[in-house]
């Protein structure tokens, strides 16, 4: 019998790394996983305890890396995700794409692991190209209160790129559109938990703007689909990996609205700085190179995550 490949991943008690974490055990693997719990919850793992191919350690990335053992495979996925969370803690946010990135592209060399980065749509800022394709620069204002979740992520993507031609490490660069599904933190200010939140307790939905900037969900379960099949794909340049289905801010909330049966209204505030205005993805080449595509549909997927939170907040129909 062949021995389990071992896979690490950072961030692995947040939103997406604990379902990563669950998506690597369903494929055999053995995954160790790091968190300093700065923004994830051990509540997202706590069904992995006693699984005796997952270790979980607590620890900061941006602090050196030691795993004994071989390793075939590291997701750095630690970071602040939020626009509340890296608005809150941007020098934690700077740190963990620059030298959390660092330490892991270094374990990935001692271990000639392959490496992937999660890396992030706000690369592209607030973009010009519409919709955005992995050719495209981006629009990003380096010293707005946005900038340091912005650029961390467009310096790992330089820092990963540098590991691959200099050191000849085999490397991955997935930039994520926005996701959704269970395990999301009710309070991180991202729109869907907001919008959820809001109309299951009965609270006005706050829109940005006059809610015409548009979002593209992806669920998360599709998401991890493409994530996998490019740590297993030979390409090295950026991916995007989202559902490039468009709405308005506005058409998401009346949608929150109707699915849950909220009662509650509207309340529209000032847009905040640098808030992109277009957000959807261009994925022909994810479809290309991985023949990777969205199969679960927005109501499919709004529907689990409502209960998901019903179920958080002991809210019951």
């Amino acid at each position: 019998m062949s021995q389990k490949k071992t896979a690490v991943v950072t961030g692995a008690a947040g939103f997406l790394g604990s379902h990563l974490s669950d998506l690597l055990l369903g494929e055999g693997y053995k995954v160790i996983g790091l968190d300093n719990l700065l923004t994830g919850n051990v509540r997202n793992i706590e069904h992995l305890a006693g699984n005796p191919d997952f270790d979980f350690i607590k620890h900061d990335v941006t602090k050196f890396i030691y795993i004994p053992g071989k390793v075939d495979l590291i997701f750095h996925f630690a970071s602040p995700a939020s626009p509340i969370d890296y608005l809150e803690l941007p020098i934690q946010t700077l740190k963990v794409g620059s030298l959390g990135t660092h330490n892991t592209l270094g374990l990935a060399k001692e271990k000639g692991a392959t490496f992937l980065i999660a890396s992030t749509s706000e690369c592209y800022g607030d973009p010009l190209e519409h919709p955005q394709k992995e050719t495209y620069w981006g629009n990003v204002n380096p010293v707005g209160p946005r900038g340091v979740y912005d650029e961390a992520k467009r310096f790992a993507e330089a820092m990963t790129m540098g590991y691959h031609r200099y050191h000849k490490l085999d490397t991955k660069i997935v930039r994520i559109f926005n996701t959704y599904g269970p395990r999301m933190r009710l309070e991180d200010g991202r729109v869907v938990p907001a919008f959820i939140g809001q109309a299951l307790q009965g609270n006005d939905l706050t829109v940005f703007g006059d809610g015409s900037q548009t979002r593209s969900f992806c669920y998360v379960s599709d998401l991890l689909a493409g994530i996998y099949k490019l740590s297993q794909s030979t390409y090295h340049e950026p991916c995007n990996i989202g559902n490039p289905t468009e709405m308005t801010v506005l058409q998401f909330a009346e949608k929150i609205l109707k699915v849950t049966g909220s009662k509650s209204k509207i309340d529209f505030r000032p847009l905040p700085v640098d808030d992109p205005k277009v957000r959807q993805p261009d994925i022909t080449l994810a479809r290309r190179i991985l023949g990777w595509e969205p199969k679960v549909s927005f109501d499919e997927g709004i529907a689990q995550t409502v209960a998901y939170f019903r179920d958080f907040l002991g809210i019951h129909a």
